[in-house]
């Protein structure tokens, strides 16, 4: 089995956070997005996974540190990773081209904005796998239609009448994503464009007008990462997540408590110090940040920051940030200060 995670965008709505981490990197309770992905979906698999192919935009941007984790999170895994770059944004269709290389075999496909809880029960009647979530308002997404034989015959991308409310969530499994990878090829050579841009829906529909077989996977939780105010929320849920499951450590053993409490669930990383301080619940910090005097609880914390005087809820903040202040909700990109 192979995973292929296109994330060459640059995450501009959840600025700026994103102006010098990529998006997938912005850690939810203590792991980078894409980290929490991969692992969850090699978890739910439950299979040998052969090679991880990313997809990376600009070197600039996705430089060696980016790729360096990513093989480390690979290798991890027991995997290869394979590191393709998309120099221009050009869609979906044309990011997992970008792979072509590793297109072959069984694979899934995610792209590293989401993170989900799932079942991976894989049909052996199926040629892919869609995975879906019931929606409230299907109107502002793509959605599947099903035939009677609950296989999906077509893709509506934000319909103005019902279709169904079962969104597409983009991950996705093909049997062999070499099919996959002809009918995109079919998509580049023709020029076929929605928006500026190729799809990989123009490929599935190929797919789908060969007679393939489509089924949906249904996911338990879908937490999108898309901007602050999700990413927070994300980030709540998955600490109580993670409490439930109990098999991961959330608060480090050499934090440093002085006239302090944690009201969990909370993730807290190496060498922090908590000062006259209450944290939580639903507070991730990262490693090598001092907090001082200071009320968080419903926020994501990042590396290396000197917080004092805050109450805080609702919050985002990212790496080597200095705060002083009295702003309850705020969203603070890396190196900024505050005072």
């Amino acid at each position: 089995m192979k995973i292929i995670v296109p994330m060459a965008g640059r995450g501009s709505r959840l600025r700026p956070h994103t102006l010098t981490v990529p998006k997938p990197l912005i850690p939810v309770a203590g792991q980078p997005i894409v980290h929490r992905l991969v692992k969850d979906i090699a978890k739910v698999l439950g299979q040998p996974i052969e090679e991880i192919a990313f997809i990376l935009g600009d070197p600039a941007f996705f430089g060696d540190d980016v790729v360096e984790s990513l093989k480390d999170l690979a290798a991890g895994l027991g995997a290869k990773a394979s590191i393709y770059r998309q120099d221009q944004p050009l869609g979906t269709g044309h990011a997992i081209m970008c792979a072509k290389e590793s297109l072959s075999g069984p694979a899934v496909i995610a792209y590293a904005d989401t993170l989900i809880r799932a079942d991976f029960n894989l049909d052996p009647s199926a040629d892919a796998v869609i995975w879906v979530k019931q929606v409230d308002r299907p109107e502002a997404y793509g959605v599947v239609k099903l035939n009677a034989n609950s296989e999906i015959m077509e893709l509506v991308e934000k319909p103005k009448d019902f279709v169904s409310d079962l969104a597409v969530i983009g991950i996705y499994y093909f049997k062999d994503v070499g099919v996959l990878k002809q009918e995109l090829q079919h998509v580049l050579d023709n020029n076929i464009i929605h928006g500026g841009e190729y799809q990989i829906n123009d490929g599935i529909k190929g797919m789908m007008a060969k007679g393939k077989v489509f089924k949906t996977g249904v996911v338990e939780e879908w937490m999108d990462c898309g901007n602050k105010a999700v990413t927070v929320e994300t980030n709540t849920r998955m600490l109580g997540f993670l409490q439930a499951d109990g098999d991961e450590p959330m608060i480090s053993d050499n934090i440093v408590l002085e006239n302090s409490k944690i009201i969990e669930p909370c993730f807290i990383g190496e060498n922090v110090i908590l000062k006259n301080t209450t944290i939580g619940p639903n507070v991730s910090i990262g490693n090598h940040c001092t907090i001082t005097d200071s009320t968080i609880k419903n926020s994501l914390i990042q590396t290396n920051n000197r917080i004092k005087n805050a109450n805080l809820d609702d919050a985002m903040i990212g790496n080597y940030v200095e705060y002083d202040g009295n702003f309850k909700t705020i969203s603070i990109g890396d190196y900024s200060v505050l005072e």
